[in-house]
């Protein structure tokens, strides 16, 4: 016991622990969540880990940034038992999602180019004009129609009501909104963040707030991309210490 990581063999909790700044608690719980393979115990009932304990770790850690908690745990659970392709679909899955991300992005950069927030304000559309209502625009944007009904509570979408039915009505400008919104949301803005953006965009303080908001984005994304190089390329150098 106690040999080090540089140097192979057996090694203890705190080894691992102290290699990644964990708490032997930390590793012990990886362990029992099916992170780490199970370790062997010695006679006095202590975990003994090896340098292929060290490796799963450093895949964990590594996949973590790109993929989420949820997603690299089962990732390692899948290499773990031996299901590697189940494995290699998860990651299949986080990339997908990663890409359908980026094409959201330019969807919202695409709706900022589209607006001209210097324009006055038309007038109200008279209500046999063209517009959709409420379920029909739930449908094509995926959500239900509460989400619809909270965003215009919180100011971010501006329906008009059909004088003669109540109905809510959704003409260009308000769908125009509910998409910007959808975009954003999916993108992890809080209703919060949105609204001050979306304000900004109507105003003719001009679209700078938003415009910020895409870069970072684009940051995040990036990051995002780079970290699932990092962790596939330890979780490489893993599958290879499994044989």
């Amino acid at each position: 016991m106690g040999k080090n990581l540089q140097t192979g063999g057996q090694l203890r909790p705190v080894d691992l622990a102290r290699a990644h700044g964990l708490s032997t608690q930390a590793v012990r719980n990886y362990e029992e969540a099916g992170i780490l393979p199970t370790a062997d115990r010695t006679p006095s009932g202590y975990r003994a880990y090896t340098p292929l304990h060290a490796a799963a770790l450093r895949a964990f850690l590594a996949l973590l940034p790109g993929h989420g908690h949820p997603t690299a745990t089962s990732i390692m659970r899948a290499v773990n038992r031996g299901a590697a392709e189940e494995a290699f679909r998860l990651i299949d899955e986080s990339h997908a999602q990663l890409l359908d991300d980026r094409r959201t992005l330019r969807a919202v950069e695409g709706a900022l180019r589209d607006l001209d927030p210097t324009a006055p304000p038309g007038p109200a559309a008279p209500p046999d004009s063209d517009g959709t209502f409420i379920g029909p625009l739930a449908r094509q944007l995926g959500i239900r129609p509460a989400t619809l009904r909270a965003w215009e509570h919180a100011g971010l979408v501006r329906p008009r009501r059909d004088p003669r039915t109540g109905y809510r009505v959704y003409d260009g400008t308000a769908v125009r909104d509910a998409r910007m919104t959808h975009q954003l949301r999916r993108g992890g803005y809080l209703l919060e963040q949105i609204a001050p953006l979306i304000d900004q965009v109507r105003a003719a303080g001009g679209t700078e707030p938003l415009e910020s908001a895409l870069g970072d984005w684009h940051r995040r994304l990036s990051a995002r991309g780079r970290a699932m190089l990092t962790g596939a390329a330890e979780l490489e150098a893993y599958l290879r210490a499994w044989g």
